[in-house]
């Protein structure tokens, strides 16, 4: 049997991972900005597809952003700022582009200089459920030939995290209890900003996880994944020559 292709696998499981979330925590807000966060990305998506080539068109891609952008976004944050991340996103997609591709992954950029500019708030529904998320994660990072910036990411996070923590005497599993799952299986692995080669992808998920642990360790107030993710998107025309 043939099987769906793997962005619209990606949008049934976020469709009903955030369902479920909304029903579990009876949290119908989760909802509402998800669909506002996919309206607005659709939306202008394909308003500047229209523009270009006089042909209405929804892609993938932009109601993935959109479906992104409402789990990373805190539930408790006005529509209107939905709205705006996902115009933020977008139109990086749209302008901020090398090579015939876009340059930052779209929702990390979005949300990102809405943290910046719209004092937004950072929730990341659902990333502790890793018993969903790292089985679905896996899946779909084999799906895309990805699983390299994982291995790298996680190999780097725990060996950095996990020496922080004996040092300071912390609990060591309080390392993987605060795994970020949705970042690293979700948004880390976006396919056109991240490298192609292996070497790249390893260096890509190494780099990423180390300045996590820096921005994290100096106190950086702004949201240090996000950060670290769309430093190593600049990088990654670079990686991909050395690889």
């Amino acid at each position: 049997m043939r099987l769906l292709p793997i962005k619209t696998q990606l949008i049934i499981f976020l469709s009903v991972f955030a369902i479920y979330l909304s029903i579990i925590g009876n949290d119908i807000a989760l909802l509402s900005g998800v669909l506002i966060a996919v309206f607005g990305a659709v939306f202008l998506d394909s308003l500047i597809a229209y523009s270009k080539n006089k042909h209405f068109s929804i892609t993938d891609s932009s109601i993935i952003s959109g479906l992104i952008i409402g789990f990373v976004i805190s539930a408790q944050e006005p529509w209107w700022k939905f709205l705006f991340v996902s115009l933020f996103a977008i139109t990086s997609k749209h302008l901020i582009r090398i090579r015939s591709k876009h340059l930052f992954n779209p929702a990390a950029f979005g949300v990102f200089l809405a943290v910046i500019l719209l004092g937004v708030a950072t929730q990341w529904k659902g990333t502790n459920l890793w018993y969903i998320l790292v089985p679905a994660g896996i899946y779909f990072v084999r799906k895309i030939h990805k699983l390299e910036i994982v291995i790298g990411y996680l190999a780097s996070f725990l060996i950095l995290f996990g020496v922080h923590n004996f040092i300071q005497k912390l609990p060591l599993l309080d390392v993987l209890k605060y795994q970020n799952y949705f970042f690293i299986f979700i948004m880390l692995i976006e396919p056109k900003t991240t490298p192609v080669a292996r070497k790249g992808k390893i260096i890509f998920g190494m780099a990423v996880a180390l300045l996590v642990f820096i921005l994290t360790l100096c106190g950086v107030q702004l949201d240090a994944e996000l950060a670290s993710l769309l430093i190593m998107n600049l990088a990654v025309p670079a990686l991909n020559k050395l690889s």
